[in-house]
């Protein structure tokens, strides 16, 4: 690799780090330079105040928030691959239950929440539910795409080589889907904990959600932000997590992954 190529490569690790703290700057400076009051817009070092104040009141609700969301997703993983298997390896399963899911994914899943407080009442079941609903839709979507894009012509050789339909969707088929499902992981994982945050934010008296509501009702803005702070720093550790898995297990499929 060049030297060119290096610096491009450390710029491009480094670069969201940059353009969070130049955020994190001029958000500072514009509330400082406005005045504007802490109960309208908090300052990242008010935020950074009541995130230390509260940190274990905020750990506790990160911790409910976290384990809930992932069991949701976990179920998401599970569910959509296999009704992604189903709708990319079959034509009829594909016209007949793509466009339901299509107009299932278009309902708002906050909408649920109050029916599913009514079948599991308030707490855990609902949140679960809720990140599985909003989440299930973009997996099971990439695993069908990779299944149903496989070309014809090399599904044609196959054939003639003597593989059956099995062989071809589970020797090709399946390892040329999952750079699309690592994809889908990382859109998943982001929409599970707004999933999980909004049902906390009506069924739970845990969670983030809740702690967003009970800050907001006290007028507590800086510990309202540290909240969704708190949310967004999950979701970015997660799906960093999934791209480092992505990288490890599907780099063949990236352009200029494996270096020059």
């Amino acid at each position: 690799m060049t030297t060119a190529a290096a610096k491009a490569r450390r710029l491009e690790a480094i670069s969201p780090w940059i353009l969070l703290v130049l955020t994190l700057v001029i958000w500072q400076a514009l509330c400082t330079g406005l005045q504007v009051s802490e109960f309208i817009f908090p300052s990242p070092l008010k935020i950074w105040e009541q995130i230390v104040e509260f940190r274990g009141e905020i750990l506790k609700h990160a911790w409910r928030t976290y384990w809930v969301t992932m069991t949701g997703f976990g179920i998401a993983i599970v569910v959509g691959v296999l009704l992604g298997f189903l709708i990319g390896s079959s034509r009829l399963a594909y016209a007949a239950i793509y466009p339901l899911m299509t107009g299932f994914n278009a309902l708002p899943k906050a909408a649920f929440v109050p029916i599913l407080v009514v079948w599991f009442g308030i707490g855990v079941g609902p949140a679960v539910l809720t990140a599985f609903l909003i989440s299930f839709f973009p997996i099971t979507v990439n695993i069908a795409t990779g299944l149903a894009t496989l070309e014809p012509e090399l599904e044609d050789v196959l054939r003639v080589l003597g593989a059956r339909r099995w062989d071809v969707l589970m020797k090709v088929g399946l390892p040329r889907s999952m750079p699309y499902f690592f994809g889908s992981l990382k859109v998943a994982i982001t929409l599970a904990f707004v999933g999980t945050t909004v049902s906390e934010m009506t069924a739970s008296n845990e969670g983030i959600g809740y702690l967003l509501v009970s800050a907001g009702s006290s007028m507590q803005m800086g510990l309202a932000f540290a909240g969704l702070m708190v949310v967004g720093a999950m979701a970015m550790l997660m799906y960093e997590f999934f791209s480092v898995i992505e990288k490890r297990t599907t780099g063949w499929a990236h352009r200029g992954s494996q270096g020059h």
